[in-house]
């Protein structure tokens, strides 16, 4: 799978396991509503910063961000 949907589906599952609207997450991260939408459906690459903020927003470190099996796929180049 594509690293921007499992990063976009790795927040969409923890935004919504606080019960967190994109809206709610795009005010606390100070990021727009429409980028989290993009981010989420894997349409718009997302830079470490904005990761940052978004973590940081649902209460998650960096590393329990990417804590997750689907970033720990063998991938072969």
């Amino acid at each position: 799978m594509e690293i921007k949907i499992n990063i976009g589906l790795r927040i969409k599952a923890l935004r919504e396991s606080t019960n967190m609207a994109q809206k709610d997450l795009a005010y606390i991260a100070d990021l727009d509503r429409s980028y989290i939408a993009g981010v989420e459906s894997g349409q718009r690459n997302i830079s470490i910063v904005n990761i940052e903020k978004i973590a940081t927003a649902l209460g998650v470190s960096i590393k329990e961000f990417f804590n997750d099996i689907s970033f720990n796929e063998k991938k072969e180049i």
